[in-house]
């Protein structure tokens, strides 16, 4: 698959939604350094680093039998990882080059939306007000198989068609949501979850780079070709 994948509606595109953690911020490092915490406050396995490559091409039902943390604690977990966050909000930045294309996305007349399981006060931490004022939606805290229903809330207030939308994430489950609601997907290469786990899902677009991710306002031409 290749970028222009798209190309069939991008023409068509107003509404871009993203994820945050591994999409448009760098969280990973700081997820990994407080998984030995994590793991001995809610007591499930510390996973070896050898173990965190593996996790990286599972999704997330297998991460949590692999971890063996129950669902029933999840909520406690993600909750306690955003307080970690919230506290060490100066280690996390923004992709490279990830603000300027915001910006330039919505110069273009992109909506732009995010759906999110961290808070709200982390995204604008990290994001900054001006760059959040930029955003049509904002559908944060969401729980960890709940997106589909911030997903739905964002087209409801942005009161678009789903042709018109595209869910960007670096998740199998970012993918599991957007198909359950039936909007279109794009799998970013440098997020949380390896590339290469998320090809089987056959993703709408692939964006390798942020700047890529400029493709949404300016589609590539079609040739006879194609």
């Amino acid at each position: 698959m290749v970028l222009a994948s798209l190309t069939m509606n991008m023409k068509f595109m107003k509404l871009a939604i993203f994820d945050f953690d591994g999409t448009l911020a760098n969280t990973f490092p700081l997820f990994v350094d407080t998984l030995g915490d994590l793991a001995e406050r809610h007591n499930f396995r510390m996973p070896l680093q050898t173990d965190v490559d593996k996790l990286r091409g599972s999704s997330a039902n297998e991460i949590l039998r692999e971890l063996q943390l129950p669902l029933w604690r999840v909520p406690k977990v993600l909750a306690d990882f955003r307080d970690i966050m919230r506290q060490r909000i100066d280690e996390i930045r923004p992709f490279d080059g990830i603000v300027d294309v915001l910006q330039t996305l919505a110069d273009q007349k992109i909506t732009l939306a995010v759906a999110t399981s961290n808070s709200l006060n982390n995204v604008e931490a990290v994001l900054g007000h001006a760059m959040i004022s930029r955003f049509a939606a904002l559908e944060c805290g969401a729980t960890l198989f709940g997106k589909a229903r911030r997903l739905r809330r964002v087209l409801q207030a942005t009161q678009m068609e789903k042709a018109n939308a595209i869910y960007i994430g670096d998740e199998i489950r970012d993918a599991d949501a957007a198909r359950k609601i039936g909007i279109p997907f794009g799998a970013v290469a440098w997020g949380y979850t390896d590339l290469r786990a998320m090809l089987p899902l056959q993703p709408d677009a692939i964006f390798k780079t942020p700047q890529d991710l400029l493709t949404l306002a300016n589609p590539p031409k079609r040739s006879a070709a194609d």
